[in-house]
């Protein structure tokens, strides 16, 4: 295959290159660095709504009416039985997330507490969690309590990022991503498609994602949101999907690059085809939007040849 410069890359993204042989290549990058090994994670909408971010594409924002449930942080008990439904599924990693900027102290106790129990607990389930914009001592409180991986997006491209929030700021993203690589912690950390970036934004993001040595990129594919400003977006087709994942499996060889939301929405009848860029997925429903049945994604994962420890 010829040399992958910066232009072939835009060309792969734009459509301008047939996808199939730079596909087939990002699927032997993957299985050279990952093998047939599929690793899932799965969440719990641990914090919901009344987010004072004007992120365009979240359901949760408090700035749009979107339906979307509203609560507080859940009970110690409601959270431990997800994690429990997750280690008994077979499902390798769990995430609790959180709406808004930050939690309060008082809230992070609380789900240290919840960490330490997971871990008594399930011992083989790998705990990360999505906790908004933490110092450097709440972060080393996770990890004594047993989180092994923070996430935390920077959602797309510096230079197209103020298009798409102005409450928070994409440089205070960075430093939290680079904050949780600080104290030792894996970082999982990636970004949102479908918001109207071009390919530039896009190899952007991804270089910028490989200078953080993210451990694991989370790929988002939007979907759409009545109430939100971004509604009528329809930026997306499923090769357009595939061509996102190829380029960043180019970019980022050695990452673990996660199938997130949006999946079944964007890439329908080609879901199957993500696993050849991507190593990882997450199953089970997401934050505001329902995901696939579980014993249909482990069937979808063993009908590549792959495996994984899903037992639903």
């Amino acid at each position: 295959m010829e040399q992958l410069t910066r232009e072939v890359l835009k060309e792969i993204l734009s459509g301008e290159r047939e996808l199939w042989p730079y596909l087939e290549e990002a699927r032997r990058i993957r299985e050279t660095y990952f093998g047939k090994r599929v690793e899932t994670c799965a969440i719990v909408n641990a914090k919901s709504g009344r987010c004072p971010s004007d992120c365009k594409f979240c359901a949760q924002s408090a700035r749009y009416r979107t339906g979307a449930p509203e609560y507080p942080l859940l009970p110690e008990d409601e959270l431990l039985a997800a994690a429990e439904a997750a280690a008994r599924a077979g499902v390798d990693r769990f995430s609790f997330v959180v709406s808004g900027i930050r939690l309060t102290r008082q809230e992070l106790d609380r789900l240290c507490e919840v960490l330490h129990r997971c871990r008594r607990e399930f011992p083989e389930l790998k705990l990360c969690a999505s906790l908004g914009q933490l110092g450097e001592e709440e972060l080393i409180s996770l990890k004594e309590a047993g989180l092994s991986r923070y996430h935390h997006n920077l959602e797309t491209a510096e230079s197209f990022y103020p298009t798409i929030c102005t409450t928070q700021a994409w440089r205070d993203r960075l430093e939290t991503a680079r904050r949780a690589k600080r104290v030792g912690l894996s970082l999982c950390c990636g970004g949102i498609f479908g918001l109207g970036e071009g390919p530039e934004e896009i190899i952007s993001l991804a270089e910028t994602l490989s200078a953080l040595a993210a451990d694991s990129v989370p790929v988002n594919f939007l979907h759409p949101i009545p109430g939100t400003p971004l509604e009528n977006a329809r930026y997306l087709t499923p090769f357009k999907c595939l061509a996102i994942l190829t380029v960043l499996r180019f970019i980022l060889p050695q990452a673990e690059i996660r199938v997130c939301g949006g999946r079944e929405y964007n890439l329908r009848d080609l879901q199957a085809l993500s696993l050849f860029p991507a190593n990882a997925l997450m199953v089970g429903n997401y934050l505001t939007t329902r995901g696939r049945n579980l014993s249909d994604d482990r069937q979808m994962i063993e009908d590549l040849g792959y495996t994984s420890g899903l037992r639903a």
